[in-house]
């Protein structure tokens, strides 16, 4: 299940950046995290797609969402403009971003080419 995160959450599980100005990824496996708005129609529309990959890739890939409303230091944090954003985060390299509702085949080229994680 896709688990929205806190400022605090986001620090153990992704990465503090109050403490440190070079990125150092906090999770055991890659992430994807999703920067939201309630309000916002294609962030609705992706949550089910979201939702299905983590299930697909249970174990190999954490998926979290930050709700840029209720986070707003931690969205303004990683210079969050448009929504929905999806930040990826593989292991021992520097996280990517990619913005919109993308479709399934896309995301699963991104997991694959970004966080080097086979289904």
């Amino acid at each position: 299940m896709v688990q929205t995160i806190t400022k605090q959450d986001f620090f153990d599980k992704v990465f503090n950046f109050e403490k440190s100005q070079e990125w150092d990824f906090a999770g055991e496996v890659p992430a994807i995290i999703d920067f939201y708005a309630d309000w916002c129609g294609p962030c609705k529309a992706l949550a089910p797609l979201l939702e299905d990959l983590q299930k697909e890739y249970n174990g190999k890939i954490n998926i979290y969402k930050v709700d840029t409303q209720a986070e707003q230091e931690l969205a303004g944090a990683f210079g969050i403009r448009s929504i929905p954003s999806l930040l990826f985060c593989p292991i021992g390299e520097k996280p990517q971003m990619a913005q919109g509702a993308l479709p399934k085949q896309q995301f699963e080229e991104l997991i694959r080419d970004i966080l080097k994680v086979e289904k």
